[in-house]
């Protein structure tokens, strides 16, 4: 069988003026976020990987105030743009969108796509403490329906409140340990149940780390939810119709048999989160991972050729 083509999906950079904004210090993770070249794509070709869907890193724009937010997401998908000018055979690109302005957000999108040929969204999860559900946001997936491309929702820490009520002892629990997976199963679950996707039928989102769990919640959720919400459709049909999952820093062989098992393998994508995970583990992973080879392939490439049009 022929060499799939290798595709990670959520990748991350900063651009210089929000690395600035929040003050980042150097750092050897830091140092790899910098970089659109040389050492990003030697550490691709460490671990045979061929494409990078790149994005900009958490929060991205999303906690600014709108004129700022607006500005600062087109500078960082002009300087995404031009990286993949550089090296269109090995990145590609979702889009930072200003959320605080939906309006904007939404028109920033169309530019990204129809003008620079980015591949979709990556949204940080809250926006000033508001999940997406929230109608004013809604612009956003409307366009993102109306050009046929995914919404990337990635996670972001729970809002202050929760942080304080829930993790004040353990302050490491609040981001990518247990509080980003909370945050991004809340939002997800959110948006099903708000009647986006009767809205908007044809919206396609996709969720990293195998679904932050919402596979191995599926049964008792859509049982419950079905039981005790009126909505027109059971909520699995919804999760399955409308969302799919990448591996992105969940290099798990019982968490990626759970995630086929209820999501078909069709539905699943391969990411690593790179820098915060390495490359050549999450390759050798699921190169070993128990799978026919025909799936293999379909998750490390085929997959995000079809739903990115690549």
């Amino acid at each position: 069988m022929p060499q799939p083509q290798i595709i990670t999906l959520e990748e991350h950079f900063t651009s210089p003026k929000l690395k600035a904004l929040r003050g980042e210090k150097d750092s050897p993770v830091q140092r790899k976020l910098d970089d659109l070249g040389e050492l990003r794509i030697a550490e691709m070709d460490a671990a045979g990987i061929d494409l990078q869907v790149i994005s900009e890193n958490n929060p991205a724009t999303q906690n600014l105030d709108a004129e700022t937010a607006v500005k600062l997401a087109r500078e960082s998908n002009d300087i995404l743009h031009e990286a993949v000018r550089a090296h269109p055979t090995r990145f590609a690109a979702f889009a930072t969108l200003p959320t605080p302005d939906p309006k904007a957000a939404a028109a920033e999108l169309e530019r990204c796509i129809d003008k620079l040929g980015f591949k979709g969204a990556m949204i940080m999860g809250l926006t000033h403490g508001r999940f997406m559900d929230d109608r004013q946001f809604w612009p956003i997936f409307e366009r993102a329906a109306k050009l046929d491309v995914p919404v990337y929702i990635h996670p972001t820490p729970p809002m202050q409140v929760v942080q304080d009520a829930w993790f004040k002892e353990y302050p490491a629990l609040a981001v990518a340990p247990l509080g980003f997976t909370l945050e991004t199963l809340t939002h997800t679950v959110r948006l099903v149940v708000s009647g986006l996707f009767d809205e908007f039928p044809s919206l396609k989102i996709i969720v990293g780390h195998l679904g932050e769990t919402m596979p191995y919640l599926m049964w008792r959720t859509n049982y419950l939810v079905t039981e005790r919400m009126k909505m027109p459709r059971a909520f699995a049909d919804y999760y399955r119709e409308h969302f799919w999952l990448t591996t992105s820093g969940s290099f798990s062989d019982p968490a990626l048999t759970c995630a086929i098992a209820e999501m078909g393998v069709g539905r699943i994508l391969f990411s690593v989160d790179w820098p915060f995970m390495p490359n050549v583990p999450g390759r050798q992973w699921l190169d070993a991972a128990p799978l026919a080879e025909q799936d293999r392939a379909l998750i490390f490439g085929g997959n995000a050729r079809k739903l990115l049009k690549i």
